[in-house]
């Protein structure tokens, strides 16, 4: 009867505010241009990631377990790109700078939810290089359809349980101190930090996230190229050595164009102590830039999506052609 009494008196003292204000950026005269710039990385990114999803879901010569985690990846992408960007521009086109708090906890799920599947993605791609490279006589017989697809769900309910599970302990905690969000987004660090009851349990959950899903990814990734350069140097010519790290280009450049940032920014704040304004920048580059940059990577990069698009290209632009001929 006693630990229901603490429970209930628990509950009635958390104080929750209705709304949580974002700061985004402030004092920039030209901050504009930085939203501007914003919109074009989420129009390019919607627009990239939506063909990628399109071309692997038509072409039935894509269904193998590289495209399903590439496939996987751009579902992440649109995801986490519609999950922050739509939000901020809200805020600073209608200059309500306000969130309430559920929105804010569904806007922390949902960024959260993305980033940590972008992430177990890129180990995944890793480990479909490792073994077509490291074992490339067993490779279809470990990686296949069935297997990779069991391993995204999984992936998915893990995730998707972790966060949510993040997400939920937030309602635990009392914002007695400030309602400011120092960032562009409900960030979960930015409001983590403004509890002033205990937040230790908040605090393990995010250190066994960022753990899980930036340390682990980042070593795995590491070690997993430490193999395939192994194995390379036991093949004798450097032709073939050549052709077989090719095929790890385009993975290499996606594991750098999401953990770059995230490295740089960690770096920056032990050199420096880091201004509201340069966090946001900042924060908002490294979540902006992958989802943008890794559709472009893979057309670029990729023979079978590059031959695809120039077929459907060459079909579309040879019959606008062929009636203008007649015309004239």
């Amino acid at each position: 009867m006693s630990f229901l009494n603490a429970s209930f008196a628990q509950n009635m003292s958390i104080v929750r505010p209705e709304y949580f204000f974002i700061t985004g950026l402030e004092g920039i005269p030209y901050r504009s241009y930085y939203y501007i710039f914003l919109c074009v990385t989420y129009f390019i990114a919607v627009i990239g990631n939506s063909a990628v999803l399109l071309i692997i879901a038509l072409e039935r010569s894509l269904h193998s377990p590289k495209y399903i985690s590439v496939f996987n990846l751009a579902l992440a992408d649109l995801g986490e790109t519609n999950a922050w960007i739509p939000n901020t521009m809200k805020i600073f086109f209608s200059d309500s700078q306000y969130m309430s708090y559920n929105a804010c906890l569904a806007n922390m799920f949902f960024v959260n939810l993305f980033v940590t599947l972008q992430s177990a993605t890129l180990v995944v791609l890793a480990f479909d290089r490792y073994i077509a490279i490291c074992f490339p006589l067993r490779y279809h017989a470990i990686v296949n359809n069935t297997f990779m697809s069991l391993v995204f769900v999984i992936i998915w309910a893990f995730n998707t349980s972790l966060v949510a599970l993040a997400a939920s302990l937030m309602t635990q905690l009392s914002f007695c101190k400030s309602n400011v969000v120092e960032s562009y987004y409900c960030d979960y660090g930015a409001v983590l930090g403004m509890a002033c009851n205990d937040n230790s349990i908040n605090m393990f959950l995010t250190n066994l996230i960022v753990f899980l899903f930036l340390v682990s990814p980042l070593f795995i990734i590491v070690l997993s190229y430490m193999g395939i350069v192994f194995a390379l140097s036991k093949i004798t010519t450097w032709e073939a050595r050549l052709k077989a790290l090719k095929t790890c280009v385009s993975h290499l450049l996606l594991v750098v164009s999401f953990f770059l940032p995230v490295i740089c920014i960690f770096i920056a704040s032990l050199v420096t102590s880091l201004t509201p304004n340069a966090r946001v920048i900042s924060g908002s580059l490294s979540l902006s830039l992958p989802p943008m940059l890794n559709p472009i990577i893979y057309v670029l990069n990729t023979a079978e999506i590059r031959v695809l698009i120039q077929k459907l290209l060459k079909n579309r632009i040879l019959p606008i052609r062929k009636n203008f001929s007649k015309r004239w």
